[in-house]
């Protein structure tokens, strides 16, 4: 573990209950499946301060926030890519490429599963990462369980994007190595010595092959 490495951990929201839900079959739901994935969508960060205080890096993350406020706030881009993302889920997955005249400077990553939904958001400041903010959505019942499976399995709800687990994770890079994370979950968090650098591995992993969607 990196001896600079500070981390934040806040507890905001309770577990969940799938109950019977699980065991109802997909096949017969593929519309409500899809008319749910069309709604249940993470939004993007948008014109949004990061309010992470840390007494001890609050030099380090001062350029990093500024970065991420200036970016977010971007309303016109010189080019927006999209791209499919293959092998996620079966539910599959999309990029988004984000470019001004300094180049690429931030791309959207959606994920798509039965049971959740994630959101990252990758910020490049000097063509390294910067910030990288993960919201992860766990849904109270699978994407295509709907009113009409609910009463099927004698339960007691049906999907509800709004009743989802929220775990986001702030990432935050200096010169290309993780100097803080910040996750907020609802069931604790648990992590190893050695958490910070496989953290920095994956994220940069995944960023990679990213990147070779457009390169």
């Amino acid at each position: 573990m990196k001896n600079r490495f500070l981390y934040g951990i806040f507890i905001v929201l309770t577990g969940l209950s799938f109950g019977n839900a699980q065991e109802f079959s997909k096949s017969s739901s593929v519309f409500f499946a899809t008319k749910a994935k069309d709604t249940a969508r993470i939004n993007e960060t948008f014109n949004e301060n990061d309010t992470t205080n840390s007494r001890g890096l609050k030099k380090q993350l001062k350029p990093i926030q500024i970065n991420f406020k200036r970016i977010n706030s971007i309303t016109k881009w010189i080019s927006v890519q999209k791209k499919n993302i293959e092998g996620e889920s079966a539910e599959g997955g999309e990029a988004t490429f984000y470019y001004t005249d300094k180049g690429l400077e931030k791309v959207i990553a959606r994920h798509y599963g039965e049971m959740w939904q994630k959101l990252i958001e990758y910020y490049l400041l000097n063509g390294q990462l910067s910030f990288v903010l993960e919201k992860e959505y766990r849904y109270n019942r699978p994407l295509f369980y709907d009113a009409k499976a609910m009463k099927e399995n004698n339960d007691t709800e049906a999907f509800d994007f709004k009743k989802s687990e929220i775990i986001m994770t702030r990432n935050y890079f200096e010169n290309g190595n993780i100097i803080l994370i910040n996750a907020t979950t609802g069931r604790g968090y648990n992590f190893s010595a050695d958490y910070p650098d496989e953290q920095e591995k994956e994220i940069k992993e995944d960023f990679k092959r990213l990147l070779e969607l457009v390169n």
